[in-house]
């Protein structure tokens, strides 16, 4: 079987350290499209090191980009075809800012599976401490198993947050590159999905499709430059649900509303009738 809640849920994926330097940062804020605008001060602060501060979703791949194989779908209880995964929604919480260079102990472990019936979604939550206990970030992945579900487990509930029915405080479009999947993969995330097509007509789409955690990473990057004058210490935590795919070379475009103490997201792909990509978004400011 390839799904035993019984034994997913709740199993301890072990701990693990790693290690990052400006250069990883560098990297994956250029994997975003950082430095579009070169000599721009607020751009210079994701890619000059003499000023350089973390977008918080740096956390999504400090633990692996360092990998050089296409990530295995196997925890206790859990063996899914690669080709059938996909990101369903991401939160990350930065309980400080992420130093520029560091090191973390990182602990996962599964802590929901849930029987969408034609689908299954495995939660996993990863926390990272830095050498003296103190913890930088909290991450969760829904990560959802097309063709999974009808094991018998919990539905769960669906996170909805809903913008108002005004219009957006803010709008911005951020442009793809048609290579950016290409860059991104080298921060860690291998599948084929993004970067080969006959692996990518294998899973049912007609070319390869943009990493989730790269739109993920890149609506953060442009919340934060559009509302946050670019001050990436001032973002606490970011969530967001996975409601469609990209293609590189498409643009993000992306809505926001001003709600209390936290921000509203909607990102759409304007060059297919507003295909919604990101959804359920919330980004909390410091």
């Amino acid at each position: 079987m390839p799904i035993d809640p019984d034994i997913a849920v709740g199993a301890d994926l072990g701990e693990s350290t790693i290690s990052w330097t400006a250069d990883d940062v560098l990297l994956y804020h250029l994997a975003l499209g950082a430095g579009a605008e070169p000599t721009d001060e607020r751009e210079l602060r994701y890619t000059y090191e003499n000023d350089l501060r973390v977008l918080p979703t740096f956390a999504t791949v400090a633990p692996r980009r360092r990998t050089f194989e296409p990530p295995a779908v196997t925890f206790p209880g859990i063996e899914v075809d690669l080709a059938r995964m996909l990101y369903g929604a991401e939160s990350v919480e930065v309980h400080r800012p992420i130093p520029t260079e560091g090191e973390a102990v990182c602990r996962a472990r599964i802590t929901d599976v849930l029987d969408k019936g034609t689908a299954a979604v495995i939660v996993r939550e990863t926390e990272a401490a830095d050498p003296a206990g103190t913890v930088l970030w909290t991450s969760r992945s829904a990560l959802f198993a097309r063709g999974e579900g009808g094991f018998g487990g919990p539905r769960g509930r669906t996170r909805r947050v809903s913008p108002p029915d005004t219009g957006p405080d803010v709008v911005v479009d951020t442009p793809t590159l048609p290579q950016q999947a290409l860059l991104y993969r080298l921060c860690g995330d291998r599948n084929p999905l993004h970067v080969d097509p006959a692996f990518a007509r294998s899973a049912g789409f007609d070319a390869p499709i943009l990493h989730g955690l790269a739109t993920y990473g890149l609506v953060a990057k442009a919340v934060t430059d559009a509302v946050l004058d670019a001050d990436v210490t001032r973002v606490r935590a970011w969530s967001a649900t996975f409601a469609g795919v990209v293609r590189p070379g498409e643009t993000l475009r992306t809505r926001v509303w001003r709600d209390d103490d936290r921000l509203l997201v909607t990102t759409t792909v304007p060059e297919r009738a507003e295909a919604p990509v990101l959804a359920d978004a919330v980004l909390y400011p410091r």
